[in-house]
């Protein structure tokens, strides 16, 4: 059984048991409850929304929050001694999916 599910701009095919990286939710509570579904197949039974499924919530447990790869942002401007850099790091929360409802 697995779901598509919307967060944060971006799409994930989720799974009871996966662990993914989403980006920063406004509450950090322990247990998280997507209920942006899309799409859920478990098997003999597929159920497409519209965008979004009604009634049916994938539900998750916070485990921890990390940081992406660093991106380096280089400006540099020929002959004229310009140069600029940059580094960031996107802040992510990682979390386990529990269970899939719907």
């Amino acid at each position: 059984m697995y779901a598509i599910i919307e967060t944060g701009g971006k799409q994930y095919r989720v799974e009871k048991g996966d662990v993914i990286d989403v980006e920063l939710l406004d509450k950090q509570e322990n247990n998280i409850e997507f209920s942006n579904v899309l799409f859920i197949n478990n098997g003999s039974d597929i159920k497409l929304g519209n965008p979004y499924l009604n009634k049916s919530v994938v539900k998750a447990e916070l485990l921890q929050e990390v940081k992406g790869p660093k991106v380096i942002s280089f400006k540099y401007k020929m002959r004229k001694g310009y140069r600029r850099k940059v580094g960031h790091r996107q802040r992510y929360l990682r979390v386990k999916i529990t269970d899939i409802v719907g």
